[in-house]
């Protein structure tokens, strides 16, 4: 039997650890997580969040190990959460164990009136 795309993201969502903007803002300020924004160029050009790195989910496999250390912590977002959440399933795969993903992405932080850089 095939998997459609959102039994691939559920159960990506499953393996990975999601947290909200409360858990977010908490750890931005005990510490510096990358915050990784795996949106395409179209997206990003409109904004992200301050700070952000950026690396489309398309390119993510072949960029990251000479951007991000595998010991970092790592706050991935997109639009809502699903590609994050793919991503963040697969960077657990090639051996970042500190990675989450940010539940509502980007539209949650821009609804709560987060700051926008960019």
């Amino acid at each position: 039997m095939h998997k459609s795309g959102l039994d691939l993201i559920t159960e990506a969502k499953s393996r990975i650890r999601m947290i909200d903007l409360r858990e977010f803002t908490s750890m931005r300020t005990a510490g510096k997580p990358i915050v990784l924004d795996v949106r395409e160029p179209n997206e990003t050009n409109l904004g992200r969040i301050p700070g952000a790195v950026v690396i489309p989910r398309g390119t993510l496999e072949t960029k990251v190990e000479s951007i991000i250390p595998r010991d970092a912590a790592v706050v991935l977002y997109c639009a809502s959460d699903n590609r994050s959440a793919l991503a963040a399933d697969t960077l657990r795969q090639m051996g970042y164990a500190n990675v989450v993903a940010l539940r509502g992405g980007w539209g949650a932080w821009v609804g709560s009136g987060g700051p926008v850089e960019g």
